[in-house]
């Protein structure tokens, strides 16, 4: 089953805090996201079901290797998308913003594009 954008976010909110913290747990994402815990037990529930999380007995939540993955590719586009953005003059709040609505649905031709053009901006 396709990974939704919800997902993906998921995935990269842990991929962040694992960066910050030793262990990452459900409340942790909660207060990220600013989402409820029962829905982020809901979506860490169907990440662990897909293979791209696993909870360990004390609720340390961890990316799968496809986890990882996903969460790096994510993670790239927002960063790239992002500072595409600020380099053509768009304000640092608002390009993070739209680096993150738009990482979701980026071909990796265009991504790859930018990536090549972000080398003239140096």
């Amino acid at each position: 089953m396709p990974l939704l954008e919800s997902g993906e976010m998921y995935l990269e909110t842990i991929l962040l805090l694992s960066e910050q913290k030793t262990r990452v747990r459900a409340i942790d994402i909660s207060e990220y996201m600013g989402y409820s815990k029962p829905s982020v037990s809901r979506a860490l529930g169907i990440l662990k079901n897909d293979g791209y999380i696993t909870v360990d007995a004390d609720g340390s939540v961890k990316l799968t290797d496809s986890g990882l993955n996903v969460a790096k590719t994510i993670y790239e586009r927002h960063t790239v998308l992002s500072e595409f953005f600020m380099k053509i003059g768009v304000d640092r709040d608002t390009a993070i913003k739209d680096g993150c609505k738009m990482e979701h649905i980026i071909s990796k031709i265009t991504i790859e594009k930018i990536k090549e053009h972000m080398k003239s901006f140096t």
